[in-house]
């Protein structure tokens, strides 16, 4: 850190109350990275509370050119939150307030450091239903997932963290405060502003509070836990399942090696004998949903699946959630570096995307597990390497390269819903073409004149 930049922010620290700006070594590590392999040293770490110390902390940044990098809980897997110009990494953490759920108007006023899964408990403690659930709910934050427009298994039938935000108040580069969209669940008045904010990556603006949707909470869940000899079988009971009509509010799919890693991390004997695993999930009234559940069950039973289960309710659903969530850590357990990506095909193309994987096993030398939302085609196509191996790391990236080339080349898109980041940088010009690069440039330079916030990414 320079001289003049360290009596910068020791001025600025002096300007904010106590304890709000850190310049300490332990605090600045903790805040240099997320769970992707990057780190760079902020030079210094802001905690603000409020709406007002961020405005004020973003007008002596954009007046002095001093990088802002906006962080939640720091739960992203693509170095989105790295601060790689230095300056400040300004955390929403302590942001965390709810500040209403309305059953009435059916919305909740949130802070953005406030955890996924701490809101929706409390919606259902009034019978309100918060749907977007990424895999790290009980540790990510909602202002993470507004960077990042976070999806999960439920986005099906509910859609992503985009479809449920009404209004942000948002803190501009200069340090304006602006309000965009309302608390009504309908709203034509001016641009869709809000959503330019939403998958931002925190290049455009930070967000100190949210205007969520919510919706009534079905009274009723229900599963099937599916297992099939292959990859091609499951392909085939997601087909019959959309054929006949229904939308679940989740349909879930794993690989071989996927099920292989489940079953030494948790010692479920439910994966034994199957190379494919699907979970199919139900929500509504009661009466309905176990009419439905006989009808799929009649569907994947017809198509030699090797088992089905049942999950009726609560608890028996959350069983086999809990299993599903531990796919993640279970890879990881491997002893083998985990490149987590998460694309996304069209529907119907699917079956084609895990075929390209066994391909890029096989081309690559790598073992490949996929699992992920097949609903909407976003799989996590996971990478498995040893960086002990000669040549690891350029064999990898090789990989990679051809995996987000053969995804775009299917329609596809190379993240559905981590973000770009860092870990993605290096693809974006295979992402999106020149004029949508252009523009993204220019609604960057609209908005943060002087390319302070979240600078250094793909932006």
């Amino acid at each position: 850190m320079s001289e003049v930049r360290r009596k910068q922010l020791e001025r600025l620290q002096r300007q904010l109350p106590a304890g709000v700006l850190r310049l300490d070594e332990k605090t600045r590590e903790a805040h240099s990275g997320d769970k992707w392999f990057a780190k760079a040293m902020p030079e210094a770490v802001a905690l603000p509370r409020t709406t007002q110390a961020v405005a004020e902390i973003m007008r002596f940044a954009n007046r002095w050119k001093i990088p802002v990098t906006t962080r939640g809980a720091g739960h992203g897997y693509v170095g989105g939150c790295v601060p790689v110009r230095g300056g400040i990494a300004l955390s929403v953490a302590r942001m965390n307030r709810v500040h209403e759920i309305n059953e009435r108007d059916f919305v909740a006023v949130v802070g953005p450091g406030v955890i996924t899964a701490d809101l929706q408990k409390r919606a259902v403690a009034k019978g309100l239903y918060y749907p977007p659930d990424p895999a790290s709910r009980a540790e990510c934050s909602l202002g993470g997932n507004i960077a990042t427009n976070a999806g999960g298994p439920r986005c099906l039938k509910y859609g992503v963290t985009r479809d449920y935000v009404l209004g942000l108040e948002v803190v501009q580069a200069d340090g304006t405060v602006v309000r965009t969209g309302s608390r009504t669940h309908k709203n034509k008045s001016g641009f869709d502003l809000h959503r330019l904010f939403v998958g931002s990556e925190g290049m455009l603006g930070i967000v100190t509070r949210a205007t969520l949707k919510l919706l009534p909470l079905p009274p009723y869940r229900a599963a099937l836990s599916v297992g099939f000899e292959s990859m091609s079988a499951a392909a085939e009971a997601i087909r019959a399942i959309f054929a006949a009509g229904f939308l679940p509010s989740a349909l879930e799919v794993a690989d071989a090696f996927t099920l292989r890693a489940a079953e030494k991390r948790t010692r479920s004997t439910m994966f034994n004998g199957c190379d494919a695993h699907l979970i199919v999930e139900l929500d509504g009234q009661e009466k309905s949903v176990r009419g439905e559940l006989r009808e799929l069950e009649r569907i994947v039973r017809s198509l030699n699946s090797l088992f089905v289960a049942r999950a009726l309710g609560e608890e028996q659903c959350e069983a086999i959630w809990q299993l599903r969530r531990e796919f993640s850590y279970s890879l990881r357990d491997t002893g083998l570096t985990k490149l987590n990506e998460d694309v996304t095909v069209p529907r119907g193309r699917l079956e084609e995307l895990f075929r390209f994987a066994a391909k890029l096993q096989k081309r690559h030398g790598f073992p490949v597990a996929c699992f992920g939302h097949a609903g909407d085609g976003n799989i996590h196509v996971n990478v498995m390497v040893d960086f002990g191996q000669a040549h690891a790391k350029r064999r990898s990236e090789r990989c990679l390269d051809e995996l987000f080339r053969g995804v775009v080349e299917m329609g596809g898109v190379i993240t559905g819903e981590h973000g770009i980041g860092l870990a993605k940088k290096t693809w974006w010009p295979i992402a999106a073409s020149k004029e949508l690069r252009a523009l993204h440039r220019d609604v960057k330079a609209a908005l943060d004149p002087n390319g302070i916030l979240n600078p250094g990414k793909f932006v």
